[in-house]
C-alpha cells in the first residue's frame, strides 16, 4: 500500500510539473482570438466566443476576427454584409452576430497575432490554410478544433487535430458535443466537452462557457475527437431505421450498440475503453442528438426511401454541406479490415459492418440488426477484459 501511495505521489508530482511547464509556455492575457471559418456552426460558436471576449477584458481582447471564404450574396460581399448588418445571411440567417465579430476575407489578416485559434472549417480545406496561419499567428499560440470529421491516409486514421498540430507545430485541443447550431443560436441550453492539456483546456473553457452553453474538460482529446466523428456512422444506422419505418425502440438499440462500438474503436487505438468520455456530451449526448436530428440521419433515411445514390442525396438535401458519415464509414471499415485480417470484424463491430454493407455493398436495409448479439456474448465470459476479448 505504501509503495502504491508513493507511486501515486510521484505521478501527481510529474503531472504538476508538466502543467507548470505548460503554463509557462502559454500566451499571456489579454489574448487575441481568431476564428477560422464562418459557416453555420462557425458563426454560432463565434457568438459564444465574442460574448465572452467582450465580458472578460482581463483575459481576452474584445475584437474577434473571423476568417470568411468570400462570396457574393445578392450582389454584396458576404464580409460586407456581416460587418454592416451583423448577420451571416447565407449560413445563419435571422441571427444577429455580436458587433465585436469582424469578418475578414484575407486569411493572413484574420489570424495576425492570434493567441487562440478556433478551427471550424470543412476538414478537406484545412491543409491549404495552415502555412499562412503559421506565418501570422502569435508565438505560443494555442488551437482548438470544432471540426467533426476525421481524415485517413495509407496508415489509417488521421485526426483533424493531428493535421493542425503538424501544420502549425503547436498543441491542439478539441471541442465536441450535442451542438445543433441553430438551437444554440436561438439561445437553447446545450453542453460541450473540451479535450486537451489541462492548462489549455481551462483557458478554452473561459473562451466558450456561457450561462446556456456549459463546457466540461477532459484530458483525452483524441477520444473526444473520435466520438465526434464516429457518431456519424451510427447516425446512418438510425436513418436506415427511420427509412424503414421502425420506431423508437429500434433506434434506441442502434444508439446503445453504436455507443459501445464507438468505445471499442477508441479502445483499439488507445488500449483503454473510454467510459468517462462516452458519458460526456461529446459521447452519448452528441450521439443521441445526431441520431434524431443530424444530416447523416436525414440522408440515410432518404437512401432507404428512394433510389438515389449518396452523391445525389447530398446535392438534394444538404445545400452545399458535406455528408461525413459515409466517408467515415468507408474508411473505418478499411481500418477494421486491416485490424481483423481473418474477417472477424463482425464479431466485435457488427453494427459498423452492417451499416457499411447497406451503404456500399447493396445489402438490404432490413439487415441492420443481423448479428448484433454476437459482440454481446463476448461480455458474458467472466474475467475477460474487453480489450483482450477483441484480439
Amino acid at each position: 500500500m505504501l509503495q502504491r501511495l508513493q507511486q501515486m505521489t510521484l505521478g501527481l508530482g510529474a503531472r504538476e510539473e508538466a502543467e507548470r511547464q505548460e503554463h509557462d509556455k502559454m500566451p499571456k492575457p489579454p489574448l487575441k482570438v481568431s476564428i477560422i471559418g464562418s459557416g453555420n456552426w462557425g458563426c454560432t460558436a463565434g457568438i459564444l466566443v465574442a460574448e465572452n471576449c467582450a465580458e472578460k477584458p482581463k483575459l481576452f481582447k474584445e475584437e474577434v476576427l473571423m476568417w470568411v471564404h468570400e462570396e457574393e450574396v445578392e450582389g454584396r460581399k458576404l464580409t460586407e454584409i456581416m460587418n454592416t448588418d451583423h448577420e451571416n445571411v447565407k449560413y445563419l440567417p435571422g441571427v444577429k452576430l455580436p458587433k465585436n465579430i469582424v469578418a475578414e476575407s484575407d486569411l493572413a489578416t484574420a489570424c495576425k497575432g492570434a493567441d487562440v485559434l478556433i478551427f471550424v472549417v470543412p476538414h478537406q480545406f484545412l491543409e491549404g490554410l495552415l502555412p499562412t496561419i503559421k506565418e501570422n499567428m502569435a508565438k505560443n499560440a494555442i488551437a482548438i478544433s470544432l471540426i467533426k470529421g476525421i481524415d485517413f491516409d495509407e496508415s489509417g486514421i488521421v485526426l483533424v487535430s493531428d493535421v493542425i498540430r503538424k501544420g502549425l507545430g503547436i498543441e491542439v485541443s478539441a471541442l465536441m458535443g450535442a451542438n445543433v447550431a441553430s438551437e444554440i443560436a436561438d439561445g437553447d441550453f446545450a453542453e460541450a466537452t473540451i479535450g486537451g492539456p489541462a492548462g489549455h483546456a481551462r483557458v478554452l473553457q473561459e473562451v466558450f462557457h456561457r450561462p446556456k452553453f456549459h463546457v466540461t474538460t477532459v484530458r483525452d482529446s483524441d477520444a473526444v475527437e473520435l466520438c465526434g466523428a464516429l457518431k456519424n456512422i451510427v447516425a446512418l444506422g438510425a436513418g436506415f431505421c427511420d427509412g424503414l419505418g421502425y420506431g423508437n425502440n429500434a433506434k434506441a438499440a442502434i444508439i446503445r450498440i453504436g455507443l459501445l462500438e464507438i468505445g471499442r474503436f477508441i479502445e483499439l487505438r488507445s488500449g483503454e475503453f473510454p467510459t468517462e468520455i462516452l458519458l460526456q456530451s461529446c459521447g452519448a449526448a452528441d450521439l443521441i442528438t445526431t441520431c434524431y436530428g443530424g444530416r447523416n440521419r436525414k440522408c440515410a433515411e432518404a437512401f432507404v426511401a428512394g433510389s438515389k445514390n449518396w452523391e445525389e442525396i447530398e446535392a438534394d438535401l444538404l445545400g452545399g454541406q458535406k455528408l461525413q458519415g459515409t466517408l467515415t464509414c468507408a474508411e473505418v471499415f478499411k481500418v477494421l479490415a486491416a485490424e481483423f485480417p481473418k474477417g472477424n470484424a463482425d464479431d466485435h463491430f457488427p453494427l459498423f459492418c452492417n451499416i457499411h454493407r447497406i451503404a456500399f455493398e447493396g445489402a438490404k436495409p432490413e439487415t441492420i440488426f443481423d448479428g448484433l448479439s454476437k459482440s454481446e456474448k463476448m461480455l458474458e465470459e467472466p474475467g475477460v477484459p474487453l480489450a483482450r476479448s477483441m484480439l
